[in-house]
């Protein structure tokens, strides 16, 4: 979602916290991966072996049987018939789960902390907001905030007096304390003609 912010003149992103080097941490997966990736593979294994069979009898070989049998299953069975009502069945069934899969909210929310020995551990996004919004909420000067957070950056927004160099310091260290596994870029901007108040998106 675009606010209209203007970057400050002179003011780049800069990494929170200027602490250890990114490390590699595996991000957290929602069972759908698994179900994805099967699916996936039973597609592509199927469509492989109909793209090889219509490319031999292109090339002159005979057809494989079991492509001649269900095209002549499909040929001669009526709608009726029980076998086409109970795969038929069976695929509503299975395009159902997966539609639940694809609109089920995944992991992506959750960014990954430094692991502890054997131990890893996550955060959600909005609740790095809510952290960031809590700190700001002591500093004079903001009238409104908002902060947009991804799965590489927090992008702060805000309007008031607040110099923005001094609130991306604040904010710097309040994300510098999460211990990311890997650290977000931080962008403190000032926002034009925001209306008053307050308030934090994650």
């Amino acid at each position: 979602m675009r606010t209209g912010a203007e970057p400050v003149p002179g003011e780049e992103a800069t990494a929170a916290g200027d602490g250890p080097a990114p490390e590699k941490v595996r991000r957290p997966r929602a069972p759908r991966a698994a179900v994805a990736a099967l699916v996936a593979t039973v597609l592509l294994v199927v469509a492989g072996a109909l793209l090889y069979d219509v490319v031999a009898v292109r090339a002159g070989y005979p057809t494989r049987r079991w492509r001649a049998r269900i095209a002549d299953e499909l040929a001669t069975r009526h709608l009726d018939d029980l076998g086409v009502l109970v795969g038929a069945g069976a695929t509503v069934l299975l395009g159902g789960v997966l539609l639940w899969l694809a609109l089920a909210p995944g992991l992506g929310r959750w960014l990954p902390l430094r692991p502890s020995g054997d131990t890893g551990a996550a955060i959600d996004r909005a609740g790095i907001g809510h952290l960031l919004a809590d700190r700001a909420a002591g500093l004079p000067g903001i009238d409104h905030l908002r902060i947009r957070i991804s799965r590489r950056r927090v992008r702060v927004t805000l309007t008031g007096t607040a110099d923005p160099v001094s609130v991306q310091r604040q904010l710097r260290d309040e994300l510098a304390r999460l211990t990311l596994a890997r650290p977000l870029r931080l962008d403190v901007r000032a926002a034009r003609g925001a209306a008053p108040g307050a308030g934090a998106a994650g």
